[in-house]
Protein backbone atom coordinates (compact mmCIF):
# COMPACT_ATOMS: atom_id res chain seq x y z
CA UNK A 1 0.00 0.00 0.00
CA UNK A 2 1.13 3.09 -1.10
CA UNK A 3 0.28 6.38 1.14
CA UNK A 4 0.81 9.86 -0.08
CA UNK A 5 2.92 11.99 1.55
CA UNK A 6 0.34 13.82 3.70
CA UNK A 7 -0.75 10.97 5.06
CA UNK A 8 2.57 9.15 5.58
CA UNK A 9 3.43 12.18 7.45
CA UNK A 10 0.21 12.14 9.65
CA UNK A 11 1.60 8.87 10.56
CA UNK A 12 4.99 9.71 11.36
CA UNK A 13 3.97 12.40 13.62
CA UNK A 14 1.28 10.07 15.77
CA UNK A 15 3.57 6.61 15.88
CA UNK A 16 6.24 4.91 15.62
CA UNK A 17 7.42 2.94 12.83
CA UNK A 18 9.35 0.27 12.46
CA UNK A 19 12.34 -1.18 10.80
CA UNK A 20 15.11 -3.54 10.28
CA UNK A 21 18.58 -2.72 10.79
CA UNK A 22 21.47 -4.80 9.16
CA UNK A 23 24.47 -5.05 11.06
CA UNK A 24 26.88 -6.71 7.59
CA UNK A 25 30.00 -7.73 9.37
CA UNK A 26 33.34 -8.71 7.41
CA UNK A 27 35.79 -11.28 8.54
CA UNK A 28 37.89 -7.96 10.19
CA UNK A 29 34.45 -7.69 12.25
CA UNK A 30 34.23 -4.31 10.57
CA UNK A 31 30.71 -3.07 10.21
CA UNK A 32 29.34 -1.99 6.56
CA UNK A 33 28.12 2.14 6.43
CA UNK A 34 26.59 4.47 3.68
CA UNK A 35 26.38 7.67 3.43
CA UNK A 36 23.00 8.88 3.97
CA UNK A 37 21.33 10.64 0.98
CA UNK A 38 17.94 10.78 2.51
CA UNK A 39 16.44 11.97 5.65
CA UNK A 40 16.75 11.29 8.85
CA UNK A 41 20.38 11.54 8.69
CA UNK A 42 21.22 12.21 5.69
CA UNK A 43 25.18 12.70 5.34
CA UNK A 44 25.50 10.53 8.13
CA UNK A 45 27.04 7.28 7.74
CA UNK A 46 24.64 4.65 8.73
CA UNK A 47 23.99 0.70 8.19
CA UNK A 48 21.66 -0.19 5.76
CA UNK A 49 18.05 -0.71 6.77
CA UNK A 50 14.35 0.13 6.33
CA UNK A 51 10.63 0.10 7.24
CA UNK A 52 8.85 -2.97 7.26
CA UNK A 53 5.40 -2.31 5.60
CA UNK A 54 2.16 -3.40 6.68
CA UNK A 55 0.97 -6.91 5.75
CA UNK A 56 5.00 -7.92 5.56
CA UNK A 57 6.50 -10.22 7.83
CA UNK A 58 10.30 -9.75 9.13
CA UNK A 59 11.55 -12.42 6.86
CA UNK A 60 10.36 -11.05 4.20
CA UNK A 61 10.98 -7.62 4.78
CA UNK A 62 14.43 -8.54 5.47
CA UNK A 63 14.75 -10.11 2.20
CA UNK A 64 13.47 -7.23 1.02
CA UNK A 65 15.44 -4.53 2.53
CA UNK A 66 18.64 -6.93 2.07
CA UNK A 67 17.80 -6.82 -1.84
CA UNK A 68 17.11 -2.59 -1.97
CA UNK A 69 19.84 -1.54 0.08
CA UNK A 70 22.74 -4.11 -0.57
CA UNK A 71 21.50 -6.15 -3.76
CA UNK A 72 21.38 -9.33 -1.92
CA UNK A 73 18.17 -10.89 -0.56
CA UNK A 74 19.18 -12.54 2.57
CA UNK A 75 18.19 -15.36 4.63
CA UNK A 76 17.33 -14.63 8.12
CA UNK A 77 18.40 -18.30 9.36
CA UNK A 78 21.72 -17.17 8.49
CA UNK A 79 21.74 -13.91 10.45
CA UNK A 80 21.49 -13.29 14.17
CA UNK A 81 19.18 -11.24 15.53
CA UNK A 82 20.81 -8.59 18.36
CA UNK A 83 18.18 -6.34 19.76
CA UNK A 84 15.75 -4.06 19.64
CA UNK A 85 16.37 -0.02 19.27
CA UNK A 86 14.77 2.95 19.44
CA UNK A 87 15.95 5.81 17.03
CA UNK A 88 14.66 9.53 17.56
CA UNK A 89 15.21 11.87 14.79
CA UNK A 90 13.85 15.89 15.13
CA UNK A 91 13.25 15.53 11.43
CA UNK A 92 11.68 13.84 8.85
CA UNK A 93 11.97 12.31 5.28
CA UNK A 94 10.08 15.03 3.89
CA UNK A 95 12.05 17.85 5.74
CA UNK A 96 8.31 18.89 7.22
CA UNK A 97 9.06 21.10 10.02
CA UNK A 98 7.98 20.20 13.41
CA UNK A 99 7.49 16.48 12.63
CA UNK A 100 9.79 14.31 14.36
CA UNK A 101 10.31 10.66 13.70
CA UNK A 102 10.42 7.46 15.61
CA UNK A 103 11.78 4.23 14.36
CA UNK A 104 11.76 0.63 17.01
CA UNK A 105 14.50 -1.11 15.19
CA UNK A 106 15.23 -4.49 14.78
CA UNK A 107 18.79 -5.24 14.27
CA UNK A 108 19.80 -8.42 12.78
CA UNK A 109 23.61 -9.08 12.13
CA UNK A 110 25.40 -10.99 9.47
CA UNK A 111 28.82 -11.97 8.46
CA UNK A 112 28.99 -11.65 4.64
CA UNK A 113 32.03 -10.21 2.06
CA UNK A 114 30.89 -7.79 0.01
CA UNK A 115 32.42 -5.66 -2.67
CA UNK A 116 31.72 -2.14 -2.37
CA UNK A 117 31.75 -1.05 -6.01
CA UNK A 118 29.05 -3.59 -6.40
CA UNK A 119 26.90 -1.98 -3.62
CA UNK A 120 23.67 -0.04 -5.09
CA UNK A 121 23.81 3.96 -4.79
CA UNK A 122 20.25 5.03 -4.82
CA UNK A 123 19.98 5.32 -0.88
CA UNK A 124 23.91 6.20 0.31
CA UNK A 125 26.45 7.77 -1.72
CA UNK A 126 29.30 6.10 -0.85
CA UNK A 127 30.07 2.85 1.05
CA UNK A 128 32.90 1.65 3.76
CA UNK A 129 33.42 -0.66 6.50
CA UNK A 130 34.05 1.10 9.41
CA UNK A 131 36.02 -0.62 12.93
CA UNK A 132 35.28 -0.14 16.37
CA UNK A 133 37.98 2.37 16.72
CA UNK A 134 36.54 4.29 14.07
CA UNK A 135 32.49 4.29 15.11
CA UNK A 136 32.93 8.01 16.04
CA UNK A 137 32.59 8.45 12.63
CA UNK A 138 29.40 6.70 12.14
CA UNK A 139 25.70 7.86 13.40
CA UNK A 140 25.41 7.54 16.79
CA UNK A 141 22.47 5.39 16.35
CA UNK A 142 25.43 3.25 14.11
CA UNK A 143 27.20 3.79 16.58
CA UNK A 144 25.68 1.50 19.24
CA UNK A 145 26.13 -1.44 17.62
CA UNK A 146 29.47 -1.44 17.88
CA UNK A 147 28.62 -1.70 21.60
CA UNK A 148 25.75 -4.55 21.61
CA UNK A 149 27.37 -6.76 19.25
CA UNK A 150 30.90 -7.27 20.16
Amino acid sequence: MNLRDEEFLKIIDATPLVSIDLIMRDQRGRILMGKRINQPAVGSWFVPGGRIKKGEDVSSALSRIGEMEIGMILDRKKGRFINVYDHFYNTNYANVEGISTQYVVLAFEFNLEIDLRQLPLDQHSEWKWIAGSESGTAHNNSAAYFKSCD
